[in-house]
């Protein structure tokens, strides 16, 4: 299998335009055209996990975290990432991350939190803002359902649960063609007048060239007129974060040792019990004690994430309990989600889940 198809698949669940402006997702380390044999799945590329990809005949890792968020001056092999390089091009091994990308898509990391913990009703905390386009066109009344019908099937029209969603308005167009052309309607040279629907759906900007690209295939004009505009609308399938609700409500000491046992933290690091029980929860995998306020504002009970510093536990003020179970515990069925895309999309290609336990911090 070319590791184009693999990449195809996996940004199309975690596009790379949801990435962190600080990431450094995507194809790090090959080229696109390379024969992959099997894939092996890591939460971080380290020195044991290449020994595993050699022992296991993996070419290619998928990993969540980048080997490199700034940039690389020298590879001289001083640096573990340098060595990590250096190691991966001499044995022709192909490195990929999805690292933030897949942490804003509603289906990511902190969707599989949710669902370990076996919360319902769940949401974004924060949706991402800015990443709706809206597509406007004019179309011939008898051609409509064909070109509608292309621009949903490349993703166009979906809002919340629904889809093929459009407003469509009755109108007329005009347009002269020169010399030069050959308009599907009218005469060329002639000020032509006619009966158009005047068409509009939103897409998510990552879909932008598929939509594009399909409504241009499908129109029948020569030359087709439209309109992409940006939206401030927020995207309810992308953001930071994720809140849902305990089925039945726990009391708060039995909620914090289940979060010990399900993400089999050595420890739980959480601020002052200001709820004695835990109906709604906000999560967010890895570094999340940015949404601190966001958790507060959605009137969560509790708020989880992977790294709280001291003065950040202040940030509770008697509002939330924050709790703390560590960056590679939040994070470490993230590599579930690569497995279960992989062999869902290509069940006769080869996919090892890493055994190595990356996690760098140890704890007494």
């Amino acid at each position: 299998m070319k590791l184009s198809e693999i990449i195809s698949l996996l940004e199309s669940f975690a596009p790379l335009s949801y990435q962190e402006s600080y990431d450094n997702s995507g194809l790090l380390i090959g080229n696109e055209q390379q024969d992959i044999t099997s894939a092996l799945v890591t939460i971080d590329v380290t020195e044991e996990v290449i020994d595993e990809a050699l022992k296991k005949g993996s070419n290619l890792i998928i990993t969540h975290h980048p080997l490199m968020l700034s940039g690389i001056k020298k590879i001289t092999g001083k640096s573990l990432p340098e060595r990590l390089i250096i190691s991966s091009i001499r044995n022709n091994i192909c490195i990929y991350a999805a690292h933030t990308n897949l942490d804003n898509v509603s289906s990511g990391v902190n969707a599989r939190i949710c669902e370990k913990l076996g919360l319902i009703n769940c949401k974004i905390l924060k949706p991402a803002k800015g990443t709706l386009r809206k597509l406007v066109t004019f179309i011939p009344p008898e051609h409509t359902d064909k070109v509608r019908t292309a621009v949903f099937k490349a993703g166009a029209g979906v809002i919340g649960e629904y889809d093929q969603c459009s407003y469509n308005l009755d109108g007329y167009g005009t347009f002269r063609g020169s010399e030069n052309t050959n308009p599907f309607t009218g005469e060329k040279g002639k000020l032509n007048v006619e009966k158009e629907i005047r068409f509009e759906t939103v897409f998510p900007e990552n879909l932008q060239t598929a939509v594009t690209n399909a409504l241009l295939k499908a129109h029948p004009y020569e030359e087709v007129a439209y309109d992409i505009y940006p939206l401030l609308n927020v995207s309810e399938r992308t953001g930071s974060g994720m809140t849902g609700e305990v089925p039945e409500p726990l009391k708060t000491d039995q909620f914090l040792e289940k979060l010990k046992n399900v993400f089999n933290s050595k420890t739980v690091r959480y601020s002052k019990i200001v709820r004695d029980k835990i109906n709604k929860v906000a999560v967010c995998g890895g570094s999340g004690s940015f949404l601190i306020h966001e958790a507060i504002g959605s009137g969560a009970d509790i708020f989880i994430t992977g790294e709280i510093k001291y003065h950040e536990f202040f940030e509770a003020c008697g509002k939330i309990i924050l709790a703390d179970i560590g960056h590679y515990e939040s994070e470490q069925f993230t590599k579930e989600i690569f497995y279960e895309l992989l062999i869902k999309n290509f069940p006769k290609f080869a996919v090892h889940l890493s055994e190595v336990n990356t996690n760098p911090i140890n704890y007494l």
